[in-house]
Parts: structure tokens; C-alpha cells; sequence
């Protein structure tokens, strides 16, 4: 009986050990666990005060920038508005106390501006229509059509693009001139109507065109300009806007090519009209700076207007690339 009760005695003490080893071992799991909260909400802390931190530098650099680039328009603006003598003075004037808003009218008739305009316009439209229907129909047939020679064709429009102006602008105008278009509207225009840019752009955008939907409108008896022009286009309408205010700047802004295919004021487009605003006289600045500001308000406003399209196309191009 006495061994008995020793033995038990033993197997209870050893019982209560183990139990109080695994009551350590809990309080060990549990401590550990408290510590690994504590760090992921420390961390979290900081990362919540570090993220203000960063979205104020973000902010502070976008207003640097914003500065760079708008006070160069604001300076634009307020020489616009003075005096060739105010315009003149150190230091300069930053705010027009008295505004001279017949500047602008100055700068159209005296300059002749209007006209300029208008050629600008009808030049620049007829460009961005036709880089617009060739760019979008070459790409889809790049994209979606088998014929001889289409990698041939495809690697000729990108070698188009390696080739400067500036290399081919001596036989291009010998080429108008041996057409009788010098001097003319379709000698402005027909050397843009297609872009090797569009067709390359295009080209990759309709590659990312799942196929699934291709055989869906085979199935349903679309043939190729049905869809084109009820599933490709509407699926790529933020590319198109963007193209189409590439194409337009690159229109608005050409100086080079309309100077040396044009010789009368009939024809001529904006940027060699804000040229000859030179010629006025070294006293009229402020007109200069005027029809700079009317040349470059409708670009102006096409990039507040086709602001959303233009960030959406470039980023679903930076995405499909």
C-alpha cells in the first residue's frame, strides 16, 4: 500500500508538472502572439504617418512644376496686355494695372492674323480627318487580315518613322512643284494624309482585340466593317482621341514645310503669320505675344476639352505595351 500511494504521489507530481509546463507554454504563445500584434500596429502607425508625409511632397512637387510650366504662359498673357514700353521695363511687370484688350484686335488686322487662322484651320482639320481614316484602316488590316507582303508592308510604315523631315523636304518639294500644287492647299495636305505613327499605334492597339470577339462577330454574320466600326473603334476611342490631338498639335504647329511650298498670304498658315509679326515694327511686342496666345488658344482648348480621353489613351497605350 505505501509503494501504491508513493507511486501515485509520483505520477500526480509528475501530472502537475506537465500541466504547469503546458501552462508556460500557453503564456510563452500568447506572449508572442501580443508582441507580433504590437508590431504590426506599430507599423501601421508609422505607415500612416508616413503617408501624409508623402502626399505632401507629391503635392509640393506638382506645384513646382506647375509653376515652371504656367509661369512662362502667364508671363505670355500679361505681355499681351501692355505696353512695348511696359514690356520693356526692369523690373518687369507682373500684373497689367491698365490692360490693353485691343491688342488682340491689333494683332488680326494689322498682321492679318485672321486669315492665318483660317488656313491653320482648314489645313489642320482635313490632316487630322485623313491621318484618322488611313491610320485606323491600315492598322486593322495589319492586325487582322492576311495578305503577301504584310510584315514587308508593316516594317516599311515603321521605317517611315526613323526617317527625318528634314531628309526628304528637298524632293518632296520638288514633287509639288512638278504637280503644279506650289502655292496651294494640296500641297500643304497631301503630304500628311497618312502617319507612320497612327499605323504602327493602331496597329498594336487592335492586336490587344481579344479573338473570342472576332469569332463571336463572324458568328453573328459581321464582316470586316461591322467589326470595325461597331466593336473596334468604340473599344478604342480614348487611342483615337489621343491620336487625333497628336495629329492636330503636329498640324497647328508646322512652320518649315508651309514656308518653303507657299509664297502669298492666300495660304499661308499661323506660324509663319506670328513670324511676320516681326516685320510690324520693334515697338509692337505686345502684338506679338497677343497672336501668340491666338495661336496656341485652340490647342488650348481641345486639351481641356479632351482632357479625360487624352489620359485614358495614353494610359491604356502604356498598358497594352
Amino acid at each position: 500500500m505505501p509503494a501504491r500511494e508513493t507511486l501515485q504521489e509520483q505520477s500526480a507530481a509528475a501530472g502537475g508538472y506537465g500541466g504547469s509546463g503546458g501552462a508556460t507554454g500557453k503564456g510563452g504563445m500568447g506572449g508572442r502572439r501580443s508582441g507580433a500584434a504590437y508590431g504590426r500596429g506599430h507599423n501601421r502607425s508609422r505607415s500612416r504617418v508616413r503617408r501624409p508625409m508623402t502626399m505632401g511632397a507629391r503635392y509640393l512637387l506638382l506645384a513646382v512644376l506647375a509653376i515652371v510650366i504656367g509661369f512662362p504662359i502667364y508671363i505670355t498673357v500679361v505681355n499681351s496686355l501692355l505696353t512695348s514700353r511696359q514690356i520693356a521695363a526692369r523690373p518687369p511687370v507682373l500684373f497689367p494695372v491698365h490692360p490693353l484688350w485691343g491688342d488682340f484686335a491689333a494683332a488680326f488686322s494689322q498682321a492679318h492674323l485672321g486669315i492665318y487662322l483660317r488656313n491653320s484651320a482648314i489645313v489642320t482639320i482635313l490632316i487630322v480627318v485623313a491621318e484618322l481614316v488611313t491610320s485606323v484602316l491600315a492598322g486593322y488590316a495589319f492586325a487582322f487580315l492576311k495578305f503577301p507582303f504584310r510584315r514587308l508592308l508593316f516594317m516599311a510604315c515603321i521605317a517611315t518613322m526613323m526617317v527625318p523631315m528634314e531628309a526628304t523636304i528637298v524632293p518632296n518639294r520638288q514633287t509639288i512643284v512638278a504637280l503644279g500644287w506650289f502655292n496651294s492647299f494640296p500641297a500643304l495636305i497631301v503630304p500628311f494624309l497618312a502617319s507612320g505613327v497612327g499605323i504602327f499605334l493602331f496597329r498594336q492597339a487592335f492586336l490587344g482585340v481579344p479573338r473570342d470577339l472576332r469569332d463571336a462577330a463572324r458568328l453573328d454574320g459581321y464582316g470586316h466593317w461591322h467589326f470595325l466600326t461597331r466593336i473596334v473603334i468604340p473599344l478604342n476611342r480614348p487611342l483615337i482621341a489621343a491620336f487625333a490631338l497628336y495629329a492636330f498639335m503636329s498640324a497647328w504647329n508646322q512652320y518649315l514645310w508651309p514656308l518653303i511650298v507657299t509664297d502669298t498670304n492666300s495660304v499661308r498658315t499661323v506660324q509663319i503669320g506670328l513670324k511676320q509679326l516681326e516685320g510690324v515694327g520693334l515697338n509692337h511686342f505686345n502684338l506679338i505675344f497677343a497672336g501668340t496666345l491666338l495661336a496656341a488658344l485652340p490647342i488650348f482648348l481641345l486639351l481641356i476639352v479632351f482632357q479625360r480621353q487624352l489620359v485614358r489613351g495614353l494610359s491604356a497605350g502604356a498598358l497594352k505595351g
